[in-house]
């Protein structure tokens, strides 16, 4: 079973085991979401399911949410029954990747923890690494699959709300941990939100910084190193990511699994929910 990372070469093992597997293409473009759908019929892994950010991955308008935020989670309900719908089960290992860094399959791959499956992994280095490696791709849409009644298990993964973020906020209990780009963490630029700025006390690690020149993540010492420079001295256990809409924060997470620090807790609402209410405090620089 992988639980973090595969690469190219582990997966192409599995697919000719012959064992119980879905691949999800999850590319997206923040600027022009019609992109991902683009780059998906263009060129995806063989027998890929598309999982889109803002069909898929959120709470569509109107419906129940799980978080707020311009990326809400849907239910853990709503959320099963679309894994099922694919055909999706519970003995399945699910493998997710994007051509975007790894920015926005990481959270399929929380997502999938949250609703209890464990068996998840997200390509390393994504769909750039399987074309290096030879791996085999296809166009179109693939034939559907049989549903299932894929039923949601108790989460393996700790979703903090917003009301639990402002109890906590300075204490030592709670480390937040930003994955936004320096200027926008620093409150200089906000291309997306209403509000410039930051949440009170939160340490500033964009998502990037845990990935190599050829989009892989790091070694784990190295990131163990990073964060342990970073948190300086923090208890691992108190963090909770954060990031714009609950997307780009899981890549920290991930790294901090990676690391050996852990599984920390992801904040989804993010700055977009947080700065929504103007009587929660902001910072800047």
């Amino acid at each position: 079973m992988y639980t973090t990372l595969i690469s190219p070469e582990q997966l192409m093992a599995l697919r000719q085991k012959d064992k119980p597997l879905m691949v999800f293409d999850c590319s997206y473009e923040l600027m022009k979401p019609s992109e991902g759908d683009e780059q998906y019929l263009k060129t995806h892994i063989a027998g890929a399911r598309r999982a889109d950010l803002s069909r898929h991955l959120s709470a569509q308008k109107g419906a129940s949410a799980a978080s707020g935020g311009r990326h809400p989670l849907p239910t853990r309900e709503h959320f099963s029954a679309w894994l099922g719908e694919l055909g999706f089960t519970s003995d399945m290992q699910a493998v997710v990747y994007d051509r975007q860094n790894s920015s926005h399959c990481c959270r399929l791959w929380w997502m999938l923890k949250w609703v209890g499956h464990e068996a998840v992994a997200v390509l390393d280095g994504g769909l750039p690494t399987w074309l290096a490696a030879g791996g085999d791709v296809e166009s179109g849409t693939p034939l559907p699959s049989e549903p299932t009644d894929f039923k949601f298990s108790p989460a393996c993964a700790r979703l903090v709300v917003t009301q639990q973020v402002e109890q906590q906020l300075g204490r030592p209990s709670q480390t937040l941990v930003d994955a936004r780009a320096n200027p926008r963490f620093r409150g200089e630029v906000e291309p997306l939100d209403p509000v410039a700025g930051h949440i009170p006390g939160s340490l500033n690690r964009p998502f990037n910084l845990n990935l190599t020149s050829e989009g892989k993540f790091k070694a784990p010492e190295q990131l163990k190193a990073e964060f342990s420079e970073l948190l300086a001295g923090r208890d691992p256990a108190s963090v909770v990511h954060s990031c714009g809409s609950g997307v780009s924060a899981i890549p920290n997470l991930l790294a901090m699994e990676l690391a050996g620090l852990g599984r920390a807790s992801l904040y989804a609402g993010s700055w977009s929910e947080w700065c929504s209410d103007p009587a929660r405090p902001v910072a800047k620089g």
